[in-house]
């Protein structure tokens, strides 16, 4: 089963999204936006950017 994007509404009415893995964990989660086209945005640009991005460790 292949991840999702899910996006809602939180407990102060703004638009998050989060990540789940095909199992259903969660493992990103977004920032708070106003409108859901800002939220989706923001999933357009996770999906666009995150295939190149380098894991930097900061110990």
């Amino acid at each position: 089963m292949a991840g999702k994007f899910e996006v809602y509404k939180d407990g102060a009415g703004k638009y998050r999204f989060r990540l789940k893995a095909g199992n259903g964990e969660i493992i990103a989660v977004g920032e708070a936006y106003e409108s859901k086209a800002g939220c989706l945005n923001g999933v357009e640009s996770v999906k666009s950017h995150a295939p190149g991005a380098q894991v930097v460790e900061n110990d």
